[in-house]
């Protein structure tokens, strides 16, 4: 079993127990709650309330037990292999598929159908994520590399780091841009109010950079393309909210009333890299998701979404 102590600063204000816990161990309000039920969150050596105020100098201790091990089992699914050699694929996901396994839902991920397909997938990010180098969310669309052995995952993963790797994305936002381009340069972290979601701010921030072209305006909405130049959690998805130009249907970061589209439009429509072993440079492109596709046809013909 682990035990971490944790501490508040001096000037750091006074915050519930669960919520110091949950910010600074970035652990769901659920483990918590489990946690604390189970009397392995002390202060100052003593059990107490999730409600409890934690005070500059207070020793919150926390045993954390392992988690428990879980077979991650294969599936066979109908992946849409892109490319495929014997250090690893390109994958166009779905939307709607999870790319990894997770507590409580270890079953129908891209995972899954991945160790039924390979039978060898690099283990750098661990057993729930095997030769996962990158992630794109469960409701977008697109490309995703995936490494067969460590060597491809460490050599992809280090072009990711230099920005060597280039991922372009497709999205439909709210709201006509009056300029062509633009670049949205302004750091992201998790959000205090909401640890389940991000946020451009400067504290316990990452530095974060969206480029982005208007392909389309219409009436309502902009057809745009965007390019990374870091990759943080939600990067696009929380840039486009913060210039006002939140995503179409996205449940997290755009309006309450917003088109029922399954999840946000986006799209991992193209991704650069350098083959790990040929040091050939790769280039994909993917399709449209089909309910993205008939997103734009409707306004194409100028019906509402």
């Amino acid at each position: 079993m682990e035990i971490i102590e944790l501490t508040l600063l001096e000037n750091e204000p006074s915050v519930r127990l669960d919520k110091f816990v949950s910010g600074k161990l970035e652990l769901s309000r659920k483990r918590v709650k489990d946690l604390l039920d189970q009397g392995h969150i002390l202060v100052n050596g003593k059990i107490e309330k999730a409600s409890t105020s934690i005070l500059p100098n207070d020793l919150v201790t926390v045993h954390l037990p392992p988690l428990e091990e879980v077979d991650i089992l294969p599936e066979k699914m109908d992946l849409d292999i892109v490319y495929e050699d014997a250090d690893l694929l390109v994958i166009n996901k779905p939307k709607g598929l999870v790319v990894h396994p997770a507590p409580g839902h270890y079953s129908g991920t891209l995972v899954n159908g991945l160790l039924y397909h390979c039978k060898d997938l690099s283990g750098i990010n661990g057993e729930m994520r095997p030769g996962i180098v990158h992630r794109i969310d469960k409701d977008t669309s697109g490309l995703l590399i995936v490494c067969k052995n460590d060597k491809a995952h460490q050599e992809i993963s280090s072009q990711l780091a230099d920005k060597t790797c280039h991922r372009d994305y497709l999205a439909l936002v709210h709201h006509p841009f009056s300029h062509s381009y633009g670049t949205i340069n302004a750091p992201i972290g998790r959000d205090e109010k909401d640890r389940q979601k991000m946020t451009v701010t400067r504290k316990n921030a990452k530095e974060a950079i969206t480029h982005f072209q208007v392909l389309k305006n219409y009436d309502q909405y902009a057809y745009i393309r965007c390019s990374l130049e870091t990759g943080r959690t939600h990067q696009i998805r929380v840039h486009m909210q913060y210039i006002d130009h939140p995503i179409v249907g996205d449940p997290k970061y755009s309006y309450k009333k917003t088109p029922d589209t399954k999840g946000q439009l986006l799209h991992a429509c193209h991704i650069e890299f350098v083959h790990p072993t040929t040091q050939e440079k790769m280039s994909f492109d993917a399709p449209l998701d089909p309910i993205f596709e008939e997103a734009l046809e409707r306004l194409e013909r100028g019906d509402s979404l």
